[in-house]
């Protein structure tokens, strides 16, 4: 047996070992190809991040481009580079929040870790000594630092690391102002520093927010002084059919975390963009120094990538292409809800939906969203399943109309051999 000395994110080793891995050759569009050149639809833009779809020269030559010039730099103390300071600006300005402040990371858990630092740092500032706890809701997913893991909703995500790897967390459900309030007025708002909100959980099973509900819960943040942390990791620059899904669903945040669709993956890259409110005290002297930042905040070829990247979202119109998309995707989708194995599936605002397995049928047969994955590969369509049991649908927002056919077309297929279909 040949050794494995790649160790897979998010798998089971052993079973890699017995069965091989499938290796991914190149990418065009909104779909992938492996080394034997067999295509597959990108049913999930990747982990929900290749926006402007695979093979975009652009990108590549602007990332060269900047590396002959300057491939990168530190930019610890008052050094900078001419890429980072015009991404800042760029991404301040599509921001949905007052007078805003970009710090940059390597990704979306270097995000998560950076917020929870800031909301406690910035209450410390403030004087209010007691503000420590920070507040998530069931089935989030915040990346899988300690800080992220800590805060996941997604039960499985904080077990056997032998108790609690960050004190001062709470948990209310996922759909629940009431439980918010509830947990405020319990613990006092004196204690509580951040309340980190997904407006759309992404990983938990893709659920979209009740009506009324974000709106609710960031008021309720404004009147108790709780900082309002929008994880836009998944629904940043185009998800949705806006920039940030803040400002589609009309609300503003005290701290927007994201990633992934900075540079839609091309390179690695998470920003924190703080209001001014926040960064105040970190501006005016009151902390001074603040001491915290990552090797790779503000490298010169990423900026570069997210620079290009967002010029393709600008120049093509990709907003509002989601907008449409987020149309074309339900009526694609929504037929597969009369299939025997499937409960419901969920799309709302947003080019992202879960077409959900009878949780009935899970109980009864563990193996089958896997089963049903593997069949959907088979039958074309690379996706994976998300924590409960539902096949993730998040493609690229250039896919085509043709397209979503033909991933709608081989979900359908697989659910058909996974439920042990012939015909």
């Amino acid at each position: 047996m040949t050794e494995q000395r790649f160790w897979h994110p998010f798998s089971d080793m052993r079973s890699i070992v017995a069965n091989g891995e499938l290796v991914i050759e190149r990418g065009e569009g909104s779909h992938v190809f492996d080394t034997t050149g067999r295509r597959y639809v990108d049913a999930t833009a990747s982990l929900w991040y290749c926006n402007v779809g695979h093979g975009r020269g652009e990108i590549a030559d602007a990332v060269a481009t900047q590396m002959r010039r300057l491939e990168a730099y530190s930019t610890f103390g008052d050094l900078a580079n001419r890429p980072v300071l015009e991404l800042a600006e760029r991404v301040a300005a599509h921001a949905p929040v007052a007078d805003p402040r970009v710090f940059l990371t390597s990704g979306g858990s270097d995000s998560i870790d950076t917020a929870v630092k800031l909301a406690r740092r910035y209450w410390q500032a403030k004087g209010e000594h007691d503000r420590a706890m920070v507040v998530s809701r069931t089935g989030s997913y915040h990346g899988m630092h300690l800080a992220g893991t800590s805060l996941a909703g997604i039960e499985s995500n904080r077990q056997g690391y032998g108790g609690a790897l960050m004190e001062n967390v709470g948990t209310v459900a996922w759909d629940s102002a009431d439980d918010l309030a509830q947990l405020i007025e319990r613990v006092g708002p004196e204690r509580i520093a951040a309340f980190f909100c997904e407006p759309v959980v992404g990983a938990g099973g893709v659920f979209h927010a009740p009506p009324g509900y974000l709106a609710e819960v960031r008021d309720l943040c404004r009147r108790t002084g709780v900082l309002f942390v929008a994880d836009e990791v998944v629904t940043g620059f185009g998800r949705v059919g806006s920039w940030f899904a803040s400002e589609r669903f009309g609300f503003d945040p005290d701290l927007i975390v994201c990633a992934k669709g900075i540079t839609s993956g091309y390179l690695p890259l998470g920003a924190v963009i703080a209001s001014g409110r926040v960064a105040e005290p970190f501006f005016d002297g009151t902390v001074g120094m603040w001491r915290h930042g990552y090797t790779y905040s503000g490298h010169a070829a990423v900026a570069a990538a997210a620079l290009a990247n967002l010029d393709i979202i600008e120049r093509e119109g990709l907003l509002e292409r989601s907008r449409a998309l987020e149309v074309e995707l339900a009526s694609a989708l929504r037929p597969l809800e009369s299939h025997d194995l499937i409960s419901e599936v969920r799309v709302a605002e947003g080019v992202l939906a879960a077409v959900q397995i009878d949780p009935a049928a899970i109980a009864a047969d563990a193996g089958l969203p896997a089963r049903a994955v593997a069949a959907a590969r088979s039958a074309g369509v690379m996706t994976r399943p998300l924590a409960t049991g539902a096949i993730h649908v998040s493609p690229p927002l250039v896919i085509t109309t043709d397209e979503l056919g033909e991933l709608a077309g081989g979900l359908h297929k697989a659910l058909d051999e996974a439920g042990g279909r012939t015909g």
